[in-house]
């Protein structure tokens, strides 16, 4: 096997591989569209079995600004989602947690006004 053959062997694994991400791409994205109907989710991967190329092109075309709204979504969710099970193990309260509970410690009479100005500067800093 020479140059040339390993070298087109190379670029041609990395089209098939990148071709790959695209369609499961592409078939996540169809089954995680929620304003997809179960048809329009059918017909969409009908036409990917029988032209994938082209209707994968023209799903990204046609679909692609949704496909990036929801991926940035998911991405915000699953953030906000690890972000709020760090604090839930750690026992740390969020800013808005932590002047709430100053706030109602104020309004009982445990607190007075200098101390609860005091616990929330330190937890807006």
């Amino acid at each position: 096997m020479g140059f040339w053959d390993v070298f087109w062997l190379m670029i041609w694994a990395f089209v098939f591989i990148a071709y790959l991400m695209v369609l499961f791409q592409v078939v996540a994205d169809i089954f995680a569209d929620k304003s997809l109907n179960g048809w329009a989710k059918a017909v969409w991967v009908l036409a990917l079995v029988l032209v994938p190329w082209l209707t994968a092109l023209i799903y990204l075309i046609v679909r692609g600004k949704g496909m990036t709204q929801r991926q940035g979504a998911a991405v915000t969710a699953q953030r906000q989602a690890a972000d709020d099970y760090i604090r839930s193990v750690a026992g740390v309260q969020s800013p808005a947690e932590q002047i709430a509970q100053a706030k109602s410690l104020l309004d009982s009479g445990a607190l007075s006004q200098a101390e609860y100005e005091q616990l929330k500067a330190k937890a807006l800093s």
